[in-house]
């Protein structure tokens, strides 16, 4: 057996082992010897030698300390996430790069340089009532305090893409109060292995109340730039001009965060415009029905699983060719397939129709009044599409889907450009916010048993309004990350989701490297047996007939 270091530096190693058999095996660990899958020393960034004790104790002035109040749809994902992470975001990335571009120094760099570019990634959570939860920063001392900090949000393993996305998904919470972004970076065993590129595991996490997934993918742009264009020295370099620009030289002056959605939304003047706006709303959350839904059952272990496909560059073109030929995007054709596809799975209740929902991108109907320019913050709003559930006795199947794509293309492009979707968006995100804050009081009540059973409601009158699935539609995010920035690092798949409750279920469709992607999390021991997989493979078989074949 023969061994070769691929990479090395001051806190971290790979080695390739080769066999007599020609077998080839990668090794990874630090430099005190252990290996990367137990190792402590790079996470707690006691490996560290350029910063002695004395800099790393540095007692911190309250002056350092900035707070910002989480807004209403902050305070919604935050309070639902305090007792086991529900909707913590991931984002993984696999890619291929020379040993010198993933050495432990320029990763740890990119991930400080990034950190102190958008605050609220490095920031805690401090809860004082349900009303009272905020955001804190303590602007670090130094560029190297900066840099330690990093390194304790930075975690090296060996596993797989699979391993690393299964961990993360139902393992225990990852993230918490003190930790609200981590970055986790793999080099997974490979039996054939090239000296001249390592196959490397990054993933990226962050709790959904810190930011959305369109923040999320420009970080990876931005990560992924930095480390693949910048020399090692031309980073450390950044680090310090970084921190001095946006931290030192302000001195005893706290540094501004960047501001909730609430407050970015153009203002409503008066109080009959807020009373119109209610009503509206109203009004409009009455014409949601929805009478189809996922029988579900009572388990006391989630386990969420995310099966993905992918089409080839050829087939993405002509699905993308034949969308517009019809006039519709891939996004609107895909409300079509889960609706068709669920008429396939069961064929109770036909007569109610199919309600889905998706998240909306806000940033376009921001106000330009941002204290800071950081895109990392929370700026999601929803609507819903509503689809027939029934399939027709006679005629073509196909030229029903087109036509159901057409009418989620109709109802999504309203939503888009309704002139009411900034009061919508608003009263939308209060009453978030007052029913999280309800859900989190008598989730506490019970944890510390005094919870009481509220009266007996009255049954809402009205038609059903229950959604059977939600849908993420990303869009294209080869217009977000710029490749041919990366230079040597060469990506090749991305997967995307966040931590489930029990029973939830979550689409999503995007394309990237040019390939259409479709990937759906959902929690395999929450639904009757065999029903989900059966719409699963519903999916791909109605885009196999209707935008492949």
């Amino acid at each position: 057996m023969s061994s070769t270091f691929l990479a090395f530096d001051s806190d971290f190693y790979v080695k390739q082992r080769t066999w007599p058999t020609k077998t080839t095996q990668l090794e990874v660990g630090c430099r005190m010897g252990c290996p990367a899958f137990s190792c402590r020393c790079l996470t707690l960034g006691s490996a560290r030698n350029s910063v002695s004790s004395q800099e790393t104790l540095v007692q911190l002035t309250p002056s350092t300390r900035t707070e910002r109040r989480m807004g209403d749809t902050e305070l919604s994902y935050y309070l639902p996430a305090r007792e086991s992470g529900v909707n913590d975001m991931y984002l993984h990335l696999s890619c291929r790069a020379p040993p010198h571009i993933l050495e432990c120094e320029r990763l740890r760099l990119v991930w400080a340089i990034l950190r102190i570019r958008h605050p609220l990634m490095a920031s805690t959570i401090e809860m004082f009532t349900y009303d009272d939860i905020r955001f804190v920063y303590v602007s670090p001392h130094s560029a190297e305090n900066a840099l330690d900090d990093a390194g304790n949000n930075l975690e090296y393993r060996v596993q797989t893409k699979d391993e690393l996305i299964d961990s993360y998904l139902n393992g225990p919470r990852l993230l918490s109060d003190d930790r609200i972004s981590y970055l986790i970076v793999s080099f997974p065993h490979e039996t054939h292995s090239s000296i001249e590129t390592l196959k490397c595991e990054f993933l990226i996490s962050a709790a959904h109340f810190l930011g959305d997934g369109m923040a999320l993918h420009q970080f990876a742009n931005e990560f992924f730039g930095l480390l693949g264009s910048s020399s090692t020295s031309q980073l450390s370099r950044l680090l310090s001009s970084e921190w001095y620009e946006l931290c030192g030289k302000l001195g005893d002056q706290p540094r501004d965060l960047p501001s909730a959605l609430e407050s970015r939304l153009p203002p409503v003047h008066s109080k009959f415009s807020q009373i119109v706006a209610r009503a509206d709303f109203e009004r409009n959350q009455r014409k949601l029905i929805g009478g189809q839904t996922f029988p579900r059952v009572a388990k006391s272990t989630r386990r969420t699983v995310v099966p993905t496909v992918s089409f080839d560059e050829n087939r993405t073109k002509n699905i993308l060719t034949r969308c517009k030929d019809h006039g519709v995007s891939i996004s609107s054709a895909l409300f079509a397939i889960c609706n068709i596809a669920w008429a396939k799975t069961k064929s109770e209740k036909p007569e109610m129709p199919t309600l889905m929902y998706s998240a909306l991108n806000l940033r376009p109907y921001l106000l330009d009044n941002a204290l800071n320019d950081s895109y990392w913050f929370l700026a999601i709003g929803y609507f819903n599409v509503i689809l027939p559930s029934f399939l027709p006795r006679s005629g073509e199947l196909c030229r029903t889907f087109w036509h159901r794509a057409h009418l989620a293309k109709i109802q999504s492009t309203d939503a888009v450009k309704n002139p009411l979707i900034v009061s919508r968006s608003r009263e939308m995100a209060r009453e978030r916010g007052r029913k999280a804050r309800a859900w989190a009081k008598d989730d506490d009540d019970k944890a510390n048993g005094i919870w009481k059973a509220p009266p007996v409601a009255l049954k809402k009158s009205g038609p059903p309004s229950s959604a059977l699935i939600g849908l993420s539609l990303l869009g294209n995010l080869d217009g977000i990350y710029k490749h041919s920035s990366f230079h040597e690092i060469k990506l090749d798949t991305l997967t995307t989701g966040s931590r489930q409750r029990a029973g939830g279920m979550l689409l999503f469709g995007y394309t990237f490297l040019a390939k259409l992607w479709i990937s759906f999390g959902y929690d395999e021991n929450g639904f009757d047996e065999g029903i989900v997989e059966r719409f699963w493979s519903n999916v791909i078989s109605c885009t196999n007939e209707f935008l492949v074949n």
